[in-house]
């Protein structure tokens, strides 16, 4: 399969890598048909480059069609659409049943001091290969991956994996009252994502600030 891997400081390549294969019997291997490229993974070609490694393929925004099960498997089947979320987590032990899938106490990457492994996101969390590629495999088949309908098209689910979670969650730190006033600060995709779902929560005022001008208009074509 083809895939994006990483291949030092500033160097990102499309290469052919084998593709990924059943390992455990809850896997699934999901054909990836969109995936995104997060603000977090420049990160990958500048400070966290000493915890990478050549051909370790990139990202952890991803969702497709399941194209294989492992024997375990019943919660979903080759042909379902899936969005894949970037914490790799069991759904079962204690972190996970309090909602703290980030730190899976069965993925818990606790030799690095870190928590729950990531896709496509370092040795520090990891070195899981990642989504952006032609297929994934994804561990947990029964709990991790998330059902969505045939239609519409990916531009409508693909967010479910990282953008959409990681905007919730800001706006849940940030303690808004009802009918309260809120700042955002930077209209990337999480804050884009952020000013909607704190008017969808009752906020009274939402306030958004950036500097970028495509940022601005299409934050404003959405208001």
């Amino acid at each position: 399969m083809r895939a994006v891997t990483w291949h030092g400081r500033g160097g990102v390549r499309v290469e052919t890598v084998p593709d990924p294969t059943i390992q455990d019997p809850t896997d699934v291997i999901v054909e990836v048909t969109s995936s995104g490229i997060c603000g977090s993974d420049l990160h990958l070609i500048e400070v966290l480059a000493p915890f990478m490694t050549v051909g370790d393929i990139m990202g952890h925004e991803p969702m497709g069609v399941v194209r294989e099960v492992g024997r375990e498997v019943t919660a979903v089947k080759p042909g379902d659409r899936v969005v894949v979320p970037f914490n790799i987590s069991c759904g079962s032990c204690w972190m996970c049943e309090q909602g703290l899938q980030s730190q899976c106490e069965t993925t818990q990457n606790r030799e690095q001091g870190m928590g729950a492994s990531l896709f496509g996101y370092t040795k520090l969390y990891g070195q899981v290969p990642g989504g952006q590629a032609e297929y994934l495999r994804v561990p947990f088949g029964n709990t991790l991956p998330i059902k969505v309908p045939d239609a519409p098209l990916d531009d409508r689910y693909v967010y479910l994996s990282d953008v959409l979670p990681t905007a919730w969650q800001a706006v849940q730190y940030a303690g808004i009252p009802q009918g309260g006033s809120v700042l955002v600060l930077g209209l990337g995709p999480i804050g884009d994502m952020a000013t909607r779902i704190a008017k969808h929560l009752g906020a009274g005022q939402v306030i958004a600030s950036d500097v970028v001008p495509e940022r601005l208009a299409r934050a404003g074509a959405t208001a």
